[in-house]
């Protein structure tokens, strides 16, 4: 399938900035996954009102750390960004850094602000700006303290402004717990603790699973055709008690609504090792969703608008239809939707 297909037209005004002031007021587009129609043009609070007593919510419950450092090289003064990927053992990170080419095995940098030093060592050279890093404290503290202390949140490329003080809040969901992401499970934004509540009270459960958000989340799709693109690992997690629920709602013929892409690959990915049930623990997905996949464990999706042409757009057609989800992106822009990880949402029922 051509990657051309998954294209679409979106004025850059459209792209979100900032997040709207209530979490649960943006936007929500509801399209019927069956007939492909769009039923409504709502807000998010109204979630309640598309949601039937029964259903299962799964979420993504991981939380987003500050993993953006800005520093310079020591001795030289020159200006370094560091974006930290992923611990990978003890003191040692995988790493983007900019300027790449300076960067090389053995060269020093110093983050330091708020009274608070860090120090990084480059130890090996990767593709593509990638490092992998000694990380320490000038005072011996906790390295994940001294990240919390200086670093700043690591906002997708496409937010054209510095983050401040108020993404540690709404670049957060509200029931972020177990820290690893680099990138918000952005669907999960929009739901506030009184929304949950209404669900509760409404009799929609909610589950949790955990998936870290890599770099991997902005990678393009280079390929000229779907097949052979590549989407980068990403480590999860499915606790038994999750696993357990998903797999009685699936026999009572109750929906198990997904909370995201990230979610819907967690569940995926489970569903396709379990052969024929619901894999629990800790594992990794390679899973690259897109058109002819068959879902075999999520059956409804709330996701927001994504980027032409990229993975987890492919994703959204695969779960609801190229055409159909094409014509509500297409709806959403005349309409004057806000785009991508700030942006407003789509549930697919």
């Amino acid at each position: 399938m051509d990657v051309s297909l998954f294209d679409f037209d979106l004025p850059s005004e459209q792209i979100a900035q900032q997040p709207v002031p209530e979490r649960d007021q943006a936007r929500l587009l509801v399209l019927d996954r069956s007939s492909g129609a769009i039923v409504a043009h709502t807000s998010v609070a109204a979630l309640p009102e598309f949601l039937h007593r029964g259903d299962l919510l799964v979420v993504n419950n991981t939380r987003v750390f500050p993993a953006r450092l800005l520093g310079h090289r020591d001795p030289t003064g020159g200006a370094v960004e560091c974006l930290l990927v992923r611990r990978l053992e003890a003191d040692q990170w995988e790493a983007l850094m900019h300027p790449g080419q300076k960067l090389h095995p053995g060269a020093r940098v110093k983050f330091e602000a708020a009274g608070v030093t860090l120090w990084a060592e480059v130890l090996a050279q990767h593709f593509h700006g990638r490092r992998t890093i000694r990380l320490w404290t000038g005072n011996g503290d906790e390295v994940e303290r001294g990240v919390d202390a200086i670093g700043h949140m690591p906002l997708p490329p496409y937010i054209h402004r510095a983050d401040d003080p108020l993404d540690r809040e709404r670049y957060q969901t509200v029931y972020a717990k177990n820290r690893g992401s680099i990138a918000a499970p952005t669907a999960g934004l929009h739901l506030t603790t009184r929304l949950l509540d209404r669900l509760e009270s409404a009799g929609v459960g909610r589950v949790d699973v955990t998936l870290h958000v890599g770099y991997g989340t902005f990678k393009p799709v280079r390929a000229d055709r779907v097949e052979d693109h590549q989407v980068d690992a990403e480590s999860f997690d499915v606790p038994p008690q999750t696993a357990s629920a998903i797999e009685a709602a699936i026999a009572e013929g109750r929906r198990v609504i997904a909370v995201g892409t990230t979610t819907t690959r967690a569940l995926e990915t489970a569903g396709l090792a379990g052969d024929g049930h619901v894999a629990a623990g800790p594992a990794t997905s390679e899973l690259f969703i897109h058109p002819g996949h068959r879902f075999r464990v999520v059956t409804g999706l709330l996701t927001n608008f994504h980027l032409p042409k990229s993975s987890l757009l492919m994703l959204v057609c695969a779960f609801a239809g190229r055409e159909a989800v094409l014509g509500a992106y297409r709806e959403a822009v005349s309409r004057g939707y806000r785009f991508y990880s700030y942006g407003d949402a789509m549930l697919i029922v």
